[in-house]
């Protein structure tokens, strides 16, 4: 965004800008990378940018198909207009499979329990079987692995399933030199040994989600899955990638205080010298962590500056410095609280490090019911276009 959208944008108050252009570039990026397909993985409404405009945009840089973990997320997309292949992975064994199937759903089956209701509600259902490759979390224990292939092939010679892919999941891959990768891998080498043992023909093999597409060849097979990738988010730190995200405000109020003047809740912070302090309105309730406040910097003016006192429910004072030649800001300028990191604002990434926390776990969990939400780069870039140019936010 130039600077003088960026003042606009940030005049209406606090503002949440998603670049989808940055989703395709980021996909183009990867799949240059791989020979398989790229599935966008795209829950937790697309990792908090926007489920559709993720999935839109993924698609312009050539993904082919669509991951979920709830059937509730897959149906959004179909109502959204999206016909490609959707997987959905993390489902009740009372799920709806039956509606699933209708609406063109494919299945992730962690165990027996799963391939039973699958094939009970949804006769022919598309299914991945899903092998605990290291996690102990989703997905079938090896010593259950071979028991399901061979029921997963007995049901889909009776007509009950048709078994479509086969698909596990590293834990230690943002640590490309980790052994649990390795044994990783050749688990997962070897459950698909077994599933074509059991006479299974598997189109969709895929293990890598995004640290280990971008970082291990050796992890890739007909697909990957990239979630956090899509948004600009590699752990691996092998590629960069560019982030979608950008948080502006404008100053309420600035004012000169004198040295030894507490800010805040508790007094946690004390001005050791006459300074002046902007007050920008957003806080812990739009997704600010509250434990950043002190270590955190934001951007104002073009320069750099901390933040003071504890973040409140919806305030954050920043210490402008007492030179004004230094920060020349004044109320009603934007403060970008981060952003892709083009001119040096913060980004999610550091705020992540300052609470000791995911960059993942920080873009999930901003509050867009009070933060005005803009799209850019679904065709036309300006402001307050609706339909395939910016979109203001519910």
């Amino acid at each position: 965004m130039t600077p003088a959208a960026l003042q606009q944008t940030a005049t209406t108050g606090p503002t949440l800008t998603v670049d989808v252009t940055a989703v395709t570039a980021n996909v183009r990026a990867i799949r240059r990378l791989t020979a398989g397909e790229v599935m966008a993985v795209v829950k937790s409404d697309g990792f908090g940018h926007g489920l559709a405009d993720v999935a839109r945009a993924a698609l312009a840089g050539g993904a082919t198909r669509f991951g979920v973990t709830s059937l509730e997320e897959a149906y959004a997309l179909r109502d959204a207009g999206f016909t490609q292949p959707v997987l959905s992975w993390l489902n009740p064994v009372d799920s709806d499979f039956g509606g699933a199937a209708r609406a063109g759903v494919e299945i992730a089956v962690p165990g027996d329990a799963h391939l039973r209701a699958v094939a009970r509600q949804a006769p022919g259902a598309r299914v991945h079987l899903q092998l605990d490759t290291g996690m102990a979390r989703d997905g079938a224990p090896p010593e259950q692995w071979e028991s399901l292939c061979h029921t997963a092939r007995r049901a889909e010679r009776a007509g009950f399933v048709r078994v479509v892919g086969v698909m596990g999941h590293l834990a230690c891959a943002a640590e490309p030199g980790h052994p649990a990768n390795g044994r990783g891998r050749e688990l997962f080498d070897w459950g698909v040994r077994v599933a074509l043992g059991a006479g299974l023909r598997p189109r969709d093999r895929h293990l890598a989600a995004t640290a280990a597409t971008l970082s291990d060849p050796r992890t890739h097979h007909s697909l990957s899955r990239i979630g956090a990738g899509l948004v600009g988010i590699d752990e691996s730190g092998s590629v960069r990638l560019r982030r979608a995200l950008r948080l502006t405000a404008p100053l309420v109020t600035v004012r000169t205080v004198p040295a030894g003047t507490p800010v805040g809740y508790g007094h946690t912070w004390t001005s050791p010298r006459a300074t002046r302090l902007g007050l920008v309105p957003v806080g812990y309730a739009d997704g600010l962590p509250r434990g950043a406040g002190e270590r955190a910097l934001v951007q104002v003016a073009g320069v750099r500056r901390p933040v003071v006192g504890r973040i409140s429910m919806d305030m954050t004072v920043v210490d402008l410095g007492p030179d004004p030649a230094v920060c020349p800001a004044r109320a009603g300028d934007v403060v970008t609280l981060f952003g892709p990191g083009d001119t040096g604002e913060p980004t999610t990434a550091d705020w992540a490090r300052w609470v000791g926390t995911l960059e993942h776990e920080f873009v999930t969990a901003l509050g867009r019911p009070r933060l005005r939400r803009v799209v850019i780069g679904h065709g036309v870039t300006s402001h307050g276009v609706t339909g395939q140019g910016e979109q203001a936010a519910r």
